[in-house]
Parts: C-alpha cells; structure tokens; sequence
C-alpha cells in the first residue's frame, strides 16, 4: 500500500476492512470527523493541493456549501457544536486569512464572527499563494506553493526559496506569515514539498532516503529554474531561507550549488550530518534506526562517506554566496556547534558571513524581541544582495536586541574540553566522596549532589537534583582530569551525558553534555 488508508479494525478477531484512501489516489488520508449524536462518520478530509472533503451526511454538506458561497475560497472546518449539533463553531482560514471563527446557526443559517486570528492584520495587504508544480532532475513531479507580491507584474521579480524543515513535514495552503513577509518586502516566494515530505504516500516520502543534499535538493533547483523559464523570476536575484533542514537546504544550496543563490539566511541549520546525529537529543533515540535508514548510516564506511559528501560543512570551500546564520544556544535539536562550524570553516578562509545567536532561545524563536530581531537583520540582509524593500526603522528595544544577539564571527570558538579519555597520566588525584556540582544552564542555576567512589583510577556512584537522580556507569581520572558517563532521569526521561573536568585541591571545574544538550560549564565543591 502506497498511500494510507482509513480502516477499521475489530479488537476481537484483528480483521482489518478498508473504509476508504483517497479517491483521486494523489495523497495520504487525513482526517475524519464524526457526529456526536449518531457516531456516523459525517466527513473524510484529504490535504492535496488545498484541502478536499467527501460528506458522507447530506445534511452538513448542504451546510458546508451554503457557508462556502459566503466565504469563498477559505478551508472551513466544522468544530465543537451544541449537543443537538443545531449550533456550530466553524474555523476559516485561506492564504490572505490566518484565521476567523463564527457561530452558524443550522436553523436560521446565520453565520456571525466571533473574533479573528490576527485582528489587526489587514487581510487586504496579502498576498494570495497559489499551487503549482513541475518535474525535477529525474522528472519526479514536485507539488509547490508560488506566492507573489501583491501590486507588481510576476515578471523578473526577485525569488527567495523557502523549503519546509522536517524534512519529514510538508508545506500546505493557506496563509504563512513567512511568506506573507517575504512577498510584502517585493519577492516572489517558493515554498515546495520536495521528495521525502509527508502526506504524498510512502513512494514519495522513500524517494527522499539518503537524498539529503542530492536529488532532494534538486527538488529545489529544479523549481527555480522552471519559475526562470517562464520568466516569473530573475534567475540572478534569488536567495533560499530556511530552518531546520530548510536551514540546512540554505546550506546546501549554497555549498553545492554555489552559482544559483544570490543571498541565503540559514536558520538553525544543520552543516554537518555526522555531527548531527551524534547530538541527536535522548527523546529522539527510539528513531535512530529511522534516522539511519533515511539520512546515511554511519555505521557503515558507505553511510559514513555518503553523510560526508552531503554535509555543507566539507564544502564550505565552495560557498560564495552572502550568508546569514542565525542560531538559538539552547537549541537540544541542532545544538550551536553546527552553526558556529560553518561560521568558523567560512571566516577561517576570509569569507563574510554575518551570525545571530539568541541565548535565550531553541530549536527557533519564540520571544517576539528576538524574532523582531532576527527578522529586521534578514530583511536587510536580503535586500543588500537580491534588491528587496525592508523596514530601516524599528522599535527601540528591538534595535537594542538586535545588538545583544549579533556575534562577531571573529569571537566564535568550538572549544576542545580537557578530557581523561585523551591522556595515559597515573591518576594523580583521589575523588572518592560527596561533591556539589553548580551546573550554568543556559542562564539557570542548576545543583546536583554527585556522590563518588574511585578505585584505581575508575569511578563509580550516583548523582542526586531536583529535577531526578542516576547512576555513573563508567568513569576514570587520568592525572587530575576526570571523565565520567552518568544515565540520570531527568523530569521522567532518560539521559546519557558526560562530565568532564579539572580537579585542583578540593575543588572541580569543567562541563555537562549529553544527547542534544550543549556543553553546559560546571564548577564542584567536595565536603568536609
């Protein structure tokens, strides 16, 4: 089976009847909605180019369609409703609307709004996205999104690419703030659904396992060129921005093919997929064997060789495309060191590069002063090289921010920590005994009770915090340097991580690090 299907299921004996998969046999099924008073099934939802709905009750679909010439071109959803089902709360949204919820009254067919996502978003501004596609390197057919600035003729316009992250997601109609942004400042904006996105059935999404940087990124040239074909875009004005792996496609597209971007904006992208994996956070490990199988594995000299080549980091010799790396510290996903490398492999050969690090952020921006932030420096950035508008004015904590968060390529340092593991020294210190470690997480204090047993130079024990406790599986002291390996629970999970430090008197310095944690500094105090 190719494309997933709605089936039903007996409890009892485990046979298994088909209830439907799609009727045009383009996409995934997707959802179904139900009636609180019958438990029919009321409706099947299909997310294909916009979304398609099959009503299985004539009633809602009369419904449906009255609402529908109201509205127009908007996806509606039925939501909760009274318990006669006489009452209903329907949601909206479309590409030029984030969102409006009303009251529809199935008796009197009244329908009157209830409050609007966004209220001061002036709906009249945006831009519509339009559904396109067209065939990539292989002649694989890629489904896309083309939206363009409202105003100005769709021809030679600026682009910027703007792939999904994931990659195993995908892109859908209907409004994207992104994208809304991006054709406000004069750009066209791409966004596709490469192969190896979700929703297009299990040919598609395989189609995408070990392409990372290959034909999935042909996926993305490939659309541009056909937007130059037609003459829609100026092929020598294009930029790509992205994050995640939209981050990574930035980088990728940049490191490989270096001749097609004129500006790229890299949101906590991913520059080395050997890295990456090994930073994978501990809630992720139960995919690692999927990871394996979709990305390289690096078990192997092939995956291992294969992750190489597609990394962007091992071509940075190639970029000579302006680049914008933007980077949360606290990201437990694409942890920093895979931004600051690329920064580092592009300043060490003399190449500009401009880098946003907000300390207080993630895997992406969510205090708005950050996002303000970031954005007021990408809209620049972009205009600079591809000839976009931007906004010179910004508010005066915004600009403050702006400031806080800029790094100087110049400052940026992957620090080596001091290991046992690198050394064949005697063990030259004894740390047998109770010791309180003050971990510096991002900001926040930390302190955890590490009780310690060394026996010719191995160690043993467990740890004690608020937030859980564990045991030191493994450790050694190499003259007065220490590396332990500790599986702590931490807020009902499990965590591998690494402790290595310094030990000078009764005292002990040095970092915390883990599966998808960054290196967090430590000092230590052994009681008396």
């Amino acid at each position: 089976v190719d494309l997933s299907e709605l089936i039903l299921l007996n409890v009892e004996t485990g046979a298994v009847t088909k209830i439907e998969s799609d009727p045009l046999k383009r996409v995934d099924f997707g959802s179904a909605s139900f009636s609180d008073v019958t438990d029919e099934i009321t409706a099947t939802v299909y997310e294909d180019d916009k979304e398609r709905i099959y009503f299985k009750d004539k009633r809602l679909e009369a419904d449906y369609n009255f609402i529908k010439k109201q509205l127009g071109d908007r996806s509606i959803s039925f939501s909760s409703s009274t318990r006669d089902e006489t009452k209903f709360i329907v949601a909206t949204y479309s590409d030029v609307d984030p969102g409006t919820v009303w009251i529809f009254d199935r008796k009197t067919k009244n329908l009157s709004t209830l409050y609007k996502v966004r209220e001061k978003l002036d709906r009249a501004h945006l831009a519509p996205m339009k559904p396109i596609r067209y065939k990539s390197s292989d002649g694989l057919e890629i489904p896309a999104y083309l939206t363009l600035p409202k105003g100005v003729e769709a021809k030679n316009l600026p682009l910027i690419v703007f792939p999904h992250g994931g990659p195993w997601a995908r892109d859908s109609w209907g409004f994207d703030p992104y994208a809304q942004m991006l054709a406000n400042r004069g750009y066209a904006v791409l966004q596709m659904n490469f192969r190896g996105s979700t929703g297009f059935g299990k040919k598609f999404l395989d189609a995408g396992n070990n392409q990372w940087g290959e034909k999935m990124q042909d996926d993305i040239t490939w659309g541009i060129k056909h937007l130059a074909s037609q003459g829609v875009v100026d092929a020598k004005r294009v930029g790509i921005m992205g994050g995640s792996y939209g981050g990574y496609a930035a980088l990728a597209g940049v490191a490989f093919t270096p001749d097609v971007y004129a500006a790229a904006v890299a949101i906590v992208p991913p520059s080395s997929l050997e890295t990456l994996l090994e930073s994978i956070p501990a809630y992720w490990e139960s995919f690692r064997t999927v990871f394996y199988t979709r990305m390289g594995d690096p078990r192997t000299p092939e995956g291992k060789a294969q992750m190489r080549r597609q990394s962007p980091l091992f071509s940075a010799d190639k970029i000579k495309t302006p680049l914008m790396v933007v980077q949360g510290a606290n990201d437990p996903r694409v942890v920093k060191r895979e931004s600051d490398q690329i920064v580092i492999a592009l300043r060490d050969r003399n190449f500009p590069v401009e880098y946003i690090v907000a300390p207080d952020e993630g895997h992406g921006f969510a205090r708005p002063v950050n996002n303000m932030a970031m954005l007021a420096a990408a809209e620049k950035f972009l205009a600079k090289h591809l000839g976009g508008r931007f906004q010179e004015s910004m508010p005066d904590d915004v600009k403050k921010r702006l400031g806080e968060i800029t790094v100087d390529p110049k400052t940026v340092v992957i620090t080596k920590v001091e290991s046992a593991k690198d050394s064949n020294e005697a063990p030259a210190v004894d740390l047998t005994g109770k010791w309180t470690l003050i971990l510096d997480a991002g900001g926040q204090t930390v302190q955890i009770e590490v009780d310690v047993k060394q026996t010719d130079g191995k160690l043993s024990g467990g740890l004690a915090s608020m937030l859980g406790g564990g045991v030191i599986n493994s450790g050694i002291v190499r003259g007065s340097l220490v590396s332990m390996q500790a599986l702590i629970e931490a807020q009902g999970q499990q965590m591998a991580v690494n402790i290595d430090g310094k030990v000078e008197g009764e005292k002990m310095s040095g970092t915390l690090s883990g599966s998808g944690l960054p290196p967090f500094a430590f000092t230590a105090t052994r009681s008396k």
